[in-house]
């Protein structure tokens, strides 16, 4: 076997459960499942230390060679077993390394990057067909049986708070013009910058933001792309949040951009600027070392994107959010790894458009989000 000398290694980032009474292996890394048998296991066990295909072959001789070297193989084309020193193993001991308090649950992370959707222009007959056959659960919870007490009616208070949270719209339609710079930096100080820093006795002094972290850790970053903002050259910047400063990035951008961003949602190349959110692990797991944690780490993008999307309304602007996002594409444009620092949301937002003045398809408005691919 010409190969016989290649040395290997088992993946770190893989897990095996039971589905339908077949051993399933999935390398989350990768989002690569297989069906295998059990004894597949031993080989995986086996290449836990670096080994060559030689080696195993001899550890298992007593079962046929042909069909102990067709399994090696068979790992792998699938990315269960990497080229030792190879820039795949890197990768895959970057993310054991960087996420080893988070691991196993921390799979899911990865597992549900680069997601495929429908495609927009689908016709909606085909949309529909991706859906599932059972009726939609209810959208409301009442409980059977139960003593209610009938509350105050919820009258429009004349506060400029409750106005601006009532308000509060997701945008798909724009007006061409540019939104102003002094905008754009109430919005990324208002959501993202620090507002002050709290004493404590043990970590010292703690920045606090408009939005709530756990800990304070503040793992969330955000990146602007900028397409039309009057008094700021389009390009792709980092939001300094310290000292309230962008720093420009290589990364050329443009309206197609920011919808090959958006999972190619067409409406959002119209938008003036796009909000890249990401978020630097180490921070929270340096402190809470349970992957639970991750959870918080989702939790606190979502308190930045309401935030952000009620600032843009106060002034009066027109905002989005979506979480259909072509993952890789964003890191690799934005110079992350997206093991230590991955993008989990964008929000961007533009001059609210007219009523009804939003792309079409055909002779029908665009409405719907791009959905997973069942």
């Amino acid at each position: 076997m010409a190969r016989a000398s290649l040395k290997l290694k088992s993946a770190s980032c893989q897990i095996a459960y039971w589905k339908g009474g077949k051993l399933q292996i999935a390398n989350y890394l990768t989002r690569r499942t297989f069906s295998t048998h059990a004894a597949t296991l031993n080989v995986i066990r086996f290449f836990l230390t670096p080994r060559t295909i030689q080696d195993a072959l001899l550890e298992f001789r007593t079962y046929n060679r042909e069909s102990v070297a067709k399994s090696i193989l068979q790992l792998i084309d699938a990315q269960l077993l990497l080229e030792y020193g190879s820039a795949e193993l890197e990768r895959d001991e970057q993310v054991a390394s960087s996420w080893r308090t988070w691991l196993p649950e921390g799979g899911f992370h990865f597992m549900t990057k680069d997601t495929p959707y429908v495609p927009w222009d689908w016709p909606i007959e085909e949309k529909m067909k991706t859906l599932p056959a059972t009726p939609a659960p209810p959208q409301f919870k009442t409980i059977r049986g139960a003593d209610t007490v009938r509350l105050p009616p919820d009258e429009m208070t004349r506060d400029t708070f409750f106005e601006t949270l009532h308000a509060r719209r997701t945008h798909r339609e724009f007006a061409r013009g540019k939104v102003s710079l002094e905008n754009v930096s109430k919005l990324l100080q208002t959501t993202w910058g620090v507002q002050g820093y709290l004493p404590t006795n043990v970590f010292g002094r703690l920045p606090y933001k408009t939005s709530p972290s756990g800990g304070a850790r503040h793992p969330g970053e955000v990146y602007l792309m900028a397409l039309r903002v009057d008094g700021l050259e389009r390009g792709m910047y980092h939001y300094q949040a310290k000292d309230n400063r962008l720093a420009r990035l290589p990364a050329k951008v443009s309206p197609r951009m920011a919808s090959a961003y958006c999972a190619d949602q067409p409406y959002f190349a119209g938008a003036a600027a796009l909000f890249i959110m990401t978020a630097v692990f180490a921070r929270t797991m340096w402190k809470y070392g349970r992957a639970r944690a991750y959870r918080v780490v989702l939790l606190e993008t979502g308190h930045l994107c309401q935030t952000f999307c009620l600032t843009a309304t106060r002034l009066g602007l027109a905002p989005f959010s979506t979480a259909a996002l072509k993952d890789s594409l964003i890191e690799k444009d934005l110079g992350i790894d997206g093991i230590s620092e991955s993008v989990l949301y964008v929000a961007g937002v533009g001059l609210v458009g007219a009523p009804g003045s939003g792309l079409r398809h055909g002779n029908q408005r665009v409405t719907s989000s791009p959905q997973p691919v069942r």
